[in-house]
């Protein structure tokens, strides 16, 4: 008999304690563990997002009467709040970030820095099952040592890089590489799914270069070694392998995207809609080539148009909720999300993300691209 089921299963995005990406820095005083954090993000602020999760250290701080929000031109937020840890909504509060440093002494991380300090053996043993992933080992002084019992519990451990506290580039560059390792895959999404009502037939299925465009944009993609899926709705009913069915359906292209994110939360996404011919080979390159994956999404803009095309646009995983929240206020809308949102922006020419929604534009693009 079958399994009865309570819940859906569905995909989720791999997340460490609180983050996608987590380093807990431990193993000497919390006031140099924050002076430590202080200079590696003053060294990479520029070029991502970070965050510093720590527990406070005044015994006479209480929750406020009030959450107290002070804004600022400039975007700057002053907050004030109350806020309960639990592991739910920890996720929500730090999908965006690229990376969350966690004071370790307190609260456990994914992956850890660990300080040598003599004087903290006591800490550190204490924390020994929260050491199951260091990255590398910070000397504090001349005198710091590794404790025999980490040499136990991880014989490999004198084989992980060592740092002197002092070396604030040579460690910088070291969080600059994991982060990099732990960007996104990338993947294709042809937006098959369409009704195309103005065409009045399948957009997808029109031929500009000798097959159906669907088909022309999937081998383009996958030519540029993106595993590449189709969006379609269920009713399409296409027996392939690389499909993904609109699961928030009528919602358009913005349920396409969300659907996508559904089946596979950790991927970043390419998306593709079959009604832009001009999109071509070198443009996917450029686009992919000029991918900022600290981002929401990295998006084209043609040169006299006011807005991003969402419809040729690769989205990032931090992407998702933010779509979500959008949905929640009844926002469907891909490119309102790209203009309110952290996005980098890649102008071109506008001749490049033309739609074709018509019988008479179609023919006249064919005719065009036949030249």
């Amino acid at each position: 008999m079958k399994k009865h089921l309570k819940h859906a299963k569905l995909n989720r995005r791999n997340y460490g304690k609180i983050a996608p990406f987590e380093l807990a820095v431990l193993g000497t005083k919390c006031s140099i563990i924050k002076e430590l954090v202080k200079e590696v993000s003053a060294r990479i602020k520029n070029k991502y997002k970070m965050g510093y999760a720590d527990a406070s250290h005044d015994k006479e701080t209480l929750a406020p009467l009030f959450d107290e929000f002070t804004f600022h031109d400039s975007g700057d937020l002053k907050s004030h709040g109350t806020y309960k840890m639990n592991p739910y909504t920890d996720k929500s509060l730090f999908a965006s970030y690229d990376l969350v440093f966690i004071n370790g002494n307190h609260y456990p991380g994914g992956r850890q820095i660990l300080i040598l300090d003599e004087e903290k053996e006591a800490s550190v043993l204490k924390r020994i099952d929260q050491l199951d992933n260091i990255a590398f080992l910070i000397n504090l002084n001349h005198r710091s040592m590794i404790f025999d019992f980490l040499k136990k519990k991880h014989p490999q451990i004198e084989k992980l890089k060592v740092y002197s506290i002092h070396d604030l580039e040579q460690i910088s560059n070291h969080i600059l590489e994991l982060i990099e390792t732990n960007t996104s895959p990338l993947s294709g999404l042809v937006l098959a799914g369409g009704e195309s009502v103005r065409m009045g037939t399948d957009k997808g299925l029109l031929d500009y270069f000798g097959k159906s465009q669907r088909d022309y944009s999937v081998e383009m993609l996958e030519k540029l070694n993106l595993k590449t899926f189709l969006s379609v709705r269920k009713e399409q009913k296409l027996d392939q392998n690389n499909i993904i069915e609109d699961k928030f359906l009528g919602l358009g292209p913005f349920g396409a995207i969300c659907s996508a994110f559904q089946h596979d939360p950790n991927n970043a996404w390419l998306v593709l809609a079959t009604d832009l011919p001009y999109a071509d080979e070198k443009l996917i390159r450029l686009l992919m080539k000029e991918r900022d994956s600290s981002k929401v999404a990295t998006a084209l803009k043609g040169k006299n148009k006011e807005f991003p095309e969402p419809l040729i646009t690769i989205w990032e995983p931090r992407a998702y909720p933010i779509m979500l929240q959008f949905l929640a206020q009844g926002i469907s809308c891909p490119r309102k999300v790209l203009i309110n949102s952290d996005v980098k922006l890649i102008e071109v020419d506008d001749d490049f993300i033309t739609n074709v929604n018509t019988p008479e534009e179609f023919t006249a693009v064919k005719k065009e691209l036949g030249k």
